[in-house]
């Protein structure tokens, strides 16, 4: 499994599994069929309601902490310096586990009255605390991240994103290489919306594979980092199998004419969602 070097020295696979939309008791069954096949990088949030089925798949799974590789997210009414800081403690409790090696900012809400920036610092003392081996941000614009590294002591390490074939995010891609922050690509396979692509499924029939994993192969040569949810244990080692199929120049240059800026989730310039409406 490919490895990416962050910008403080860890490093991370570059691809995993993701657990959005899966319930808390779906978790642990999924999150262990991915380990089983191989997955060695988990990736959820806070948001998610599933930490603790996640956390329950890693302890049955036997494998050393060291090798695994768990990231998860503040949740959007966590914001608040100490809330944030508390919340940590929360995750690593529902998860069973003494750290993360990762925690993002989910979303940067730039609507409410709490400035990211103020979060960012608390995400900084908690990444102090060892709770926490790195941190990065989650759906941040060109304008929040430039503000982040402005005013913090540490450089995100990476920069969670919507990235797939309809929307490709080349020039905040750019910006993340630039200040040396590695993009996170979620919804890479655009919630499903790549399967019925005619190009793709020329390409797929071409070289003989599906097209999750002629798109996931796409992003991986881009240099993303993937973690595709899945449902069943099959669709989950047909996407692990995504990391040995090497596209050709024409296959990439034919998935990149596909890019139209359109969104599928929300736009993080507006998005404010918050549990409770408390901050």
């Amino acid at each position: 499994m490919t490895a990416i070097t962050l910008n403080d020295g860890t490093t991370i696979p570059q691809f995993g599994f993701g657990t959005w939309q899966i319930p808390d008791e779906d978790a642990r069954p999924r999150v262990a069929e991915a380990l089983e096949a191989g997955y060695r990088h988990i990736d959820t949030a806070q948001m998610y309601g599933n930490e603790n089925g996640v956390g329950q798949a890693i302890a049955e799974s036997g494998i050393a902490r060291d090798e695994l590789y768990v990231t998860t997210k503040l949740n959007n009414n966590n914001h608040a310096p100490d809330r944030a800081i508390a919340s940590i403690d929360d995750s690593l409790n529902r998860l069973g586990l003494d750290y993360v090696d990762l925690f993002l900012i989910h979303w940067p809400l730039p609507t409410i009255d709490i400035d990211f920036v103020d979060t960012w610092h608390a995400m900084e003392e908690i990444r102090g605390t060892g709770k926490a081996r790195s941190i990065g941000v989650s759906n941040f614009t060109a304008e929040d991240l430039r503000r982040i590294v402005d005013a913090g002591s540490v450089v995100p390490v990476v920069n969670q994103i919507e990235v797939h074939p309809y929307f490709a995010q080349n020039e905040l891609r750019a910006l993340d290489a630039q200040l040396g922050v590695a993009t996170e690509a979620w919804s890479p396979l655009a919630q499903g919306q790549v399967f019925d692509d005619p190009k793709l499924l020329a390409i797929a029939e071409r070289v003989g594979r599906p097209v999750s994993q002629v798109v996931l192969a796409w992003h991986l040569q881009r240099g993303d980092i993937v973690f595709p949810k899945a449902s069943s244990a099959a669709r989950i080692r047909e996407n692990f199998q995504a990391q040995d199929l090497r596209l050709d120049e024409a296959d990439i240059a034919a998935i990149d004419t596909l890019d139209e800026g359109r969104r599928i989730g929300p736009d993080p310039a507006t998005f404010d969602w918050v549990p409770n409406d408390e901050v």
